[in-house]
């Protein structure tokens, strides 16, 4: 049965009132259990910019969501999302999983977003919900075993980079020497959530910017995974620098922060520049498809 027109202002808010109020019972303490815990760690800061930016998003497309789900039937398969999110928050809340207490979130916005808009409202805020995928807390397991290969491969690039440039460094598995001092390179530094906020930093600029080449679009989603890895060793080859040109201290202090801020902007930078390379690149193929005109 089609939906009624979509109402606006005060009243949009006192018909989603009571679904608001529902998801504030349910995960206000699951957030205040994550600002306590998991996300107060520097590797899993994340979380709640990603939580922001996820809202921000939902916030930004719901006009473009309630234009585009008038006049639309709504989905009784919302139900099925919707049942399966209580299940999964029932379970990850009763034995502390928080893969299916946070992530259950997703699954019961995609349920009533079926059942109170439709599939057209669901298409309008996919990439909302995508991108609260990043701040789902992975278990354990899973983020030590893919960690450490990829502290090793930051380690060793880093080392030969800076070997190239003349600094007397060396490397014992993920502890750098330079000079005098020891660095050893942490979780926050070049580990699997720094990846994955880097990977939600670019397709975030893919969604805002919102080209229209399927060549660009495709090609900086495959360059994100080597750009993030690029950024990693910046940030560990400029904490090395800053180290051995200005102490320990400086290195460990208020310049680690920094370096902390320079991963984001090379990181961003990478991303800007390789967008620019792609967009030349396409236009050149362009170029050299076009035939001269020979009367």
């Amino acid at each position: 049965m089609p939906s009624q027109t979509a109402p606006s202002g005060r009243a949009a808010l006192l018909a989603w009132l009571p679904i608001i109020l529902g998801l504030a019972v349910l995960y206000v303490p699951s957030l205040f259990d994550l600002f306590k815990g998991i996300w107060s760690q520097d590797d899993q800061m994340h979380g709640p910019v990603v939580l922001g930016i996820s809202l921000w998003l939902l916030y930004r497309n719901w006009s473009a969501m309630e234009r585009a789900a008038d006049g639309q039937a709504t989905s009784s398969t919302g139900w099925s999302f919707f049942v399966l999110g209580l299940l999964l928050y029932a379970l990850g809340r009763s034995q502390d999983i928080l893969l299916f207490e946070i992530g259950s979130v997703i699954w019961l916005l995609t349920g009533l977003l079926l059942l109170l808009r439709g599939t057209a409202a669901l298409k309008a805020q996919w990439f909302a919900l995508f991108f609260m995928l990043f701040m789902v807390p992975l278990p354990g397991a899973v983020v030590d075993t893919v960690t450490l290969p990829m502290k090793l491969a930051v380690s060793y690039a880093a080392e030969n980079v800076l070997f190239w440039a003349g600094y007397p460094i060396g490397r014992n598995g993920v502890i750098l020497q330079i000079g005098q001092y020891m660095l050893l390179v942490a979780d926050a530094c070049a580990g699997l959530h720094t990846l994955l906020t880097l990977e939600a930093l670019g397709l975030l600029y893919l969604n805002i910017v919102r080209r229209d080449s399927l060549f660009r679009n495709v090609g900086l989603a495959l360059l994100i995974v080597p750009i993030s890895f690029a950024a990693n060793v910046i940030r560990v080859m400029a904490l090395s620098l800053i180290t051995y040109h200005f102490g320990d201290a400086a290195g460990q202090g208020f310049l680690h922060g920094f370096a902390g801020m320079a991963l984001f902007l090379s990181a961003l930078l990478l991303i800007m520049g390789f967008d620019s390379f792609l967009q030349l690149l396409e236009a050149w193929q362009v170029r050299r498809q076009i035939k001269p005109y020979s009367p």
